[in-house]
Order: structure tokens, then C-alpha cells, then sequence
């Protein structure tokens, strides 16, 4: 993790004491943070790496988990990390890593509930501190005009809202979007949905900043295979676009990816079009189920009328009857375009003598964000060993 100096680094030795406790699906609790104990590099950082708990918000990563509740439930709470996270329609959510920058580790907290005709999802993407906070409400149409139906949420209506207070992680400028979505559900059949959708948005209190969407999407589910598949057709104006806080914000809310080195809320972005493509699919052969998968891959990408092309995705395997499992991630921003950014990782986790112990492997780039608002590059390495009981 490189200093302000040429060439300076720094290594450290890292454990991650845990405490998980589950109680069927609407209990659990799992508690444990990396804790990185300083080898070698400049001394004035002390022992523990500082950059990790300078915060309060930093004190959060010691939440890796807690569910009160299920998708199931009237109402549901979760704390933890969010990873790749949508909000609903995901129309100004998509994607979204709240740990990004590599010196700031939040707990993110998300509230779902069901009351009637009526499905809520809020969600703060930092409980100890003043960042990003959102919600969607979604109306049942058929169940308000006509009664509860057979099938819930076939024809639903969305109004979301989120707000970035810019107070936490760095301070970055404010900045408030709100999306407005129509979704009709047109084939349901065993192991199988497709549907279509229209939407507009903006950014209030900016005139001129709108956005319009329509497309469609399947899900398809199956002993094996789970599979969502999404294509939608965008036009952006007055610097307003469908999934503003993605992948990348956490680092273009202090420098947007492009030419103007300007954060993500007062940089220019073009009046155009996009085509989007979302898949999110996962494949067992033996209906393993839960995380682990023989194949498990997410990939968004966006493609601009301007010659813009933004992807996030990873893969991840398992082979060799579950001994060897590799990953993937990587993220391109502005590929085509001058000041593009791009980042990507590698892990790999060998299993031997039966399985109980295992070897681990760890690699990538970095972006950090500085005291100036710009974002200096890095890049990291591990290598680790293990034994556990369970996999």
C-alpha cells in the first residue's frame, strides 16, 4: 500500500478474529474485522495501520453481518457490507461498493417492509456517519384497484429518492437524484418471469438534469442454474444518468474518471444516449446452493453514443471438485476516453490434504483518494494460509 513517497510501501501481517451466530433465517450475527499489524515501512504509522480506524465510520467493519428478519417478513433489518448492491429498480442504485476507497470501511444498513399493496427498501450506506441514504417505495396497482391478487407485485409503480450528505469517508459536495418507475410483469411460468419497464428521473433543485429509460428483463431459475438478464435503453441530459452511484462513486464522488478531474456531482457528462446490459448468473452442478458455486458471474455494462464504455464485473469458479477456486473483478470507466479508469483484483484459494487446510492468494490496484481531492494509484498482495472445518 504505497505512501506519498516514490517507491515507499508497506507490509503488514493480517488476522481477523470472528464471532458468527446464527438462529434459523431471520437471525444471525457475525462479528470480525481484518486487523493489519505493521512488518515493515515508515514507523509513524504505528503498529495497527492507522488509516483503517481513523475514523468513526471505520469503526463499522466490525459488523461483518446482522440480519433481523427476512425477505419473508413484514420487516426485515440488515447491517453490514454492501458489495455490488441495487437498490430495487436500481435506476440510481446499481452496483454500488460502499468500500471502494481503500481508507474508509463502513457499515451499511438496509430496512425492507411490507405493509398491504406497499414494498419499502431504505438503506444508508454508513450508520455511524453522514453519506449516502436512500429509499423506494413500490405500489402493487392490481392490488390497490383490484384486490389482493394471485400473483404479488406483477404491475407496480416506484418512486425513489437518494441524497449523499458528502460528510463522511472525505468530504465530497452533496448532491440529491430521485426516479420515478413503471414495471409490468407480461410471462410468468414455473422457473421463469420476463417483463418490461419505463422510468424518468432528475436532480432536483438542477434544471435541465433529466433522464428517461424503458426496457426489459427474464429471471430464470432452475435446480442448477440461476440466471437475470437485463437490457434497457437510456437518455441522459443536463448531467443527470441512471446509475449515478454505482461501482466507481466511492472514488468519483472526489474525481469522476475523464478529462475534467472534477468530483462526480460538479463534473460535465454529456447529453446523449446508452444502451445498458446487466447479468447476474449462477450455475452449480450438484444444486449445491448458498454463496458457494461452481460458477458465479456478474457483469453491467454501458455503452454511450458518445463513444463512452463503462463494465464492472467478476467471475468466480470452483473446479477440480471444489479443491481450487479462482476470482476475478475488474472495472473500466471511461474506457474510450481520455482520463479512463480502470481497476481489477485476482484471488485464488487451493484446498489439499482433504480439504481442511487451504493456501490463498490475493492481488490488484487501488485508487486513494488524497487531502486534495485527487486520487493517487496503489496496488496490494497477499498470500496467506488456512484451516477450517467447513466450506
Amino acid at each position: 500500500m504505497p505512501r506519498a513517497g516514490v517507491g515507499a510501501d508497506e507490509g503488514y501481517f493480517q488476522i481477523e478474529p470472528t464471532i458468527v451466530f446464527e438462529r434459523g433465517e431471520e437471525f444471525g450475527v457475525d462479528l470480525g474485522t481484518p486487523l493489519r499489524l505493521r512488518m515493515w515501512g515508515p514507523k509513524d504509522g504505528g503498529v495497527v495501520r492507522r488509516e483503517d480506524w481513523d475514523e468513526l465510520s471505520d469503526w463499522g467493519q466490525l459488523v461483518r453481518g446482522l440480519k433481523l428478519g427476512s425477505d419473508n417478513s413484514p420487516l426485515g433489518v440488515w447491517f453490514g457490507k454492501l458489495d455490488s448492491y441495487s437498490l430495487l429498480s436500481g435506476h440510481l442504485v446499481r452496483r454500488y461498493d460502499h468500500r471502494a476507497n481503500p481508507n474508509y470501511h463502513p457499515a451499511a444498513g438496509v430496512l425492507t417492509g411490507r405493509l398491504g399493496p406497499m414494498y419499502v427498501e431504505a438503506f444508508t450506506s454508513d450508520v455511524l456517519g453522514a453519506r449516502l441514504m436512500g429509499a423506494e417505495v413500490e405500489l402493487d396497482l392490481e392490488h390497490t384497484l383490484l384486490g389482493k391478487p394471485e400473483k404479488k407485485s406483477r404491475y407496480t409503480l416506484g418512486l425513489s429518492a437518494v441524497h449523499d450528505w458528502g460528510r463522511a469517508g472525505g468530504h465530497a459536495a452533496p448532491v440529491t437524484l430521485a426516479h420515478l418507475d413503471a414495471v409490468a410483469v407480461l410471462v410468468i411460468r414455473p422457473g421463469f418471469e420476463a417483463h418490461v419497464f419505463a422510468g424518468w428521473g432528475g436532480r432536483p433543485g438542477k434544471g435541465g438534469a433529466w433522464g428517461a429509460v424503458a426496457g426489459a428483463g427474464a429471471d430464470a431459475r432452475s435446480r442448477t442454474l440461476t440466471m437475470a438478464l437485463r437490457l434497457e435503453g437510456r437518455r441522459q441530459n443536463g448531467g443527470f444518468r441512471q446509475g449515478f452511484f454505482g461501482a466507481d462513486y466511492e472514488l468519483a464522488r472526489f474525481e469522476a474518471a475523464g478529462p475534467s478531474a472534477m468530483p462526480i456531482a460538479d463534473a460535465p457528462f454529456p447529453d446523449g444516449y446508452s444502451i445498458f446490459g446487466d447479468a447476474e448468473v449462477g450455475w452449480d452442478a450438484v444444486s449445491h446452493g448458498g454463496p458457494r458455486q461452481h460458477l458465479s458471474l456478474s457483469v453491467g455494462a454501458e455503452v454511450f453514443s458518445w463513444g463512452r464504455v463503462d463494465v464492472d464485473g467478476r467471475v468466480a469458479v470452483q473446479l477440480f471438485e471444489r479443491s481450487l477456486e479462482l476470482t476475478l473483478k475488474g472495472l473500466a470507466v471511461g474506457a474510450g476516453k481520455p482520463g479512463a479508469r480502470y481497476l481489477g483484483a485476482a484471488a485464488i484459494r487451493w484446498r489439499f490434504l482433504g480439504g481442511g487446510l487451504y493456501a490463498m492468494g490475493t492481488g490488484g490496484t487501488l485508487l486513494f483518494p488524497t487531502a486534495e481531492g485527487t486520487l493517487r494509484p496503489g496496488a496490494f498482495a497477499s498470500v496467506g494460509l488456512g484451516v477450517d472445518n467447513a466450506r
